[in-house]
């Protein structure tokens, strides 16, 4: 091993006595977050308001501070946004993660302390190496750079002191000089705005690099793997980063990716390493390298509640901490965050998988969801049949969607699934049948409203040219990033953007 790996190798599996004693003792730590987060909030405008001073326990926070939304907590950071501090939180916040959701049109902004910088989204990201270097004692990861496919928003300026981007541009800019050392592309290149440019310059700035790591939603890094293919006339990744050796990710279920990853590489694997950062904050690092579910990461100054899932737009839902979670349960995520977030109603929902320690899978989001006709579809759901029928079929799946269809329409009711296909299936009508069949077996209430075609007729399958949802990104000024294609929608308003856009095109490209 190189003295440059054995040196980063030894800081980040230094720090894993810690990480993992904070896992082990979730709850104790949980509980020491909460008092935490309140003691430095007592004397903000929303500390007050709840008497934060007077909170000796848990019960006294849930009974006193309300569960919010965006749109509940969104006049206070519109006065945070224009310049008035302690409000939310006590130190000072200048900059905002620009979030646009995965079913809006509007923009959310997230705020980002310094202290959610550095002991949320920074810690993170350096116990998802202390994870790995400890899992790979004799990593040669360092001797390279690790590739950073980041978000496609400039850093941009609310006020003089006030500022905003996505995510990564937030973190990008905040990021001490010495990690640009280990990283690629600049920072030039990874925070430029448009996207399809950005990726051009991002394949010949990193093509003669000796890429170990990469670090990316799914989508967007395969996009980047094919022009690199297109420059170089490889069709094996390792002959163009042949020390390439993890791939960390997040964002969306890596199943249906998972095997397109593997024809990428033929010649050796990698390794595949999940994380769970959202905006809001980092939740979780996968722990081990063949079990895909994640430690819920209790010590970034984060405190988690849970709602289950059918009850979060009840009038009152009932929150529970994570020492009352159990397994098994479809929960959504509550959090109360070091960056000024109250009980914030995240939009995602997970299963825990264990509680000795806290494991857990995302299961997809509050409002991602099919329930048209009471068949309560969820986004687990649906991952599972995907894979289910591209396994049957040796297809694969680039991207889809799936919208029901109303009796109202002039059809049967029923469910539209728009698929975009990297490998096409031997039979559609075989691989709709899977489909069909697996969402039975996994959804009793899908089940029971598909008996006999009585309320749901089979499901439908309109078959999408390459590159139709990174067009319809295009369109709606969403293309690259954290932006990614919505699974399930509980209205028709997205898959008729799509056949509209498809139609379009057709329209245009046929002879006059």
């Amino acid at each position: 091993m190189s003295l440059k790996s054995s040196f980063f190798s030894w800081y980040f599996k230094k720090r894993w006595p810690e990480l993992e004693a904070q896992i082990r003792l979730a709850n104790d730590v949980q509980q020491a977050t909460l008092m935490s987060l309140v003691g430095d909030a007592k004397n903000t405008e929303i500390g007050k308001k709840y008497d934060f001073k007077s909170i000796e326990r848990y019960e006294d926070f849930r009974e006193r501070v309300p569960i919010l939304d965006y749109e509940g907590i969104k006049p206070l950071i519109e006065r945070t946004m224009r310049g008035e501090q302690n409000i939310i939180w006590h130190s000072d916040i200048r900059w905002f993660a620009k979030s646009s959701g995965t079913t809006s049109d509007k923009s959310k902004f997230i705020p980002v302390s310094f202290e959610a910088l550095d002991r949320c989204h920074y810690q993170g990201g350096r116990d998802v190496l202390t994870m790995y270097c400890n899992s790979f004692q004799e990593t040669e990861m360092f001797n390279g750079k690790s590739l950073v496919i980041g978000g496609s928003h400039k850093v941009n300026t609310f006020s003089e002191n006030s500022f905003y981007g996505d995510l990564s541009a937030v973190v990008l800019a905040n990021t001490p000089f010495w990690v640009e050392f280990l990283r690629t592309p600049d920072k030039s290149i990874a925070l430029m705005e448009e996207w399809e440019e950005k990726l051009e310059k991002m394949a010949l700035a990193t093509v003669n690099e000796d890429v170990t790591s990469i670090s990316g939603v799914p989508t967007w890094t395969l996009v980047l793997i094919e022009r690199l293919f297109e420059m170089t006339g490889k069709r094996d990744l390792h002959e163009i980063w042949p020390n390439l050796e993890l791939y960390i990710h997040g964002g969306v279920s890596f199943t249906p990716y998972r095997e397109r990853f593997q024809r990428l590489m033929p010649s050796k694997g990698i390794q595949y390493l999940e994380s769970y950062n959202a905006s809001e904050g980092f939740f979780g690092i996968q722990g081990e390298m063949n079990v895909h579910d994640m430690y819920l990461m209790p010590g970034y100054g984060i405190f988690f509640e849970f709602v289950k899932a059918e009850e979060i737009f009840d009038e009152h839902p009932k929150a529970i901490p994570l020492w009352e979670v159990e397994t098994g349960v479809n929960y959504a995520v509550i959090i109360s965050t070091n960056a000024g977030l109250w009980r914030y109603i995240i939009g995602d929902t997970l299963k825990f998988t264990g509680t000795k320690p806290y494991r857990f899978n995302i299961t997809g989001r509050t409002k991602l969801f099919i329930n048209a006709f009471g068949e309560e579809l969820v986004i687990e759901n649906a991952e599972r049949a995907i894979a289910k029928a591209c396994e049957a079929t040796h297809a694969i799946v680039s991207d889809y969607t799936a919208a029901p269809v109303y009796m109202e329409e002039g059809a049967d009711a029923g469910h539209e699934w728009l698929i975009e296909f990297e490998q096409a299936p031997a039979s559609e009508a075989h691989f709709m049948e899977v489909l069909d069949s697996t969402l039975k077996e996994v959804n009793s209430d899908y089940e029971a409203k598909r008996h006999k075609d009585m309320a749901l007729k089979a499901p439908k399958l309109v078959c999408l040219e390459r590159g139709s949802f990174r067009y319809w990104l295009s369109v709606r000024g969403k293309l690259g990033g954290q932006h990614k294609v919505p699974r399930l929608s509980n209205n028709r308003i997205i898959v008729e953007e799509i056949l509209g856009l498809q139609k379009q095109n057709n329209t245009l490209s046929e002879p006059a």
